[in-house]
């Protein structure tokens, strides 16, 4: 065993150098989709084309409805026209329009006694 003096050195520390820093580790690169300019305008395209799909839809339901209306017009007009004749015809057709019609011709009423009957069951 050795004694010990008090003089002891100390061990020896190797000396540094002046290294470079540690090189922090890579980042990692978070994939960051960017979205393109066309992505974008492809959208702006597609709703214009929606927008006027709905405005051409519109004005064709537009059209069907003014012809619709002018049809049920129409309709309406010859619904009027029909009563109108048929309420002539009603009134041309009274027995004594008929019977007025008849005595201008020089027609007159057959009697009774001069009526006869035909019998067509008989053969």
């Amino acid at each position: 065993m050795a004694a010990w003096t008090g003089t002891a050195t100390a061990p020896a520390v190797p000396a540094r150098r002046h290294a470079a820093p540690p090189k922090p580790a890579p980042r990692r690169r978070v994939a960051t989709r960017r979205r393109p300019l066309t992505s974008g305008v492809g959208w702006i395209v597609v709703l214009g084309v929606l927008l006027a799909g709905v405005v051409a839809l519109n004005v064709a339901v537009l059209r069907l409805n003014m012809s619709l209306d002018r049809l049920s017009q129409e309709q309406t007009d010859l619904h009027a026209q029909n009563a109108a004749l048929q309420s002539q015809l009603s009134s041309n057709s009274a027995s004594t329009r008929i019977e007025i019609a008849a005595r201008r011709m020089g027609l007159v009423p057959a009697s009774a006694q001069d009526t006869g009957y035909l019998d067509l069951s008989r053969r």
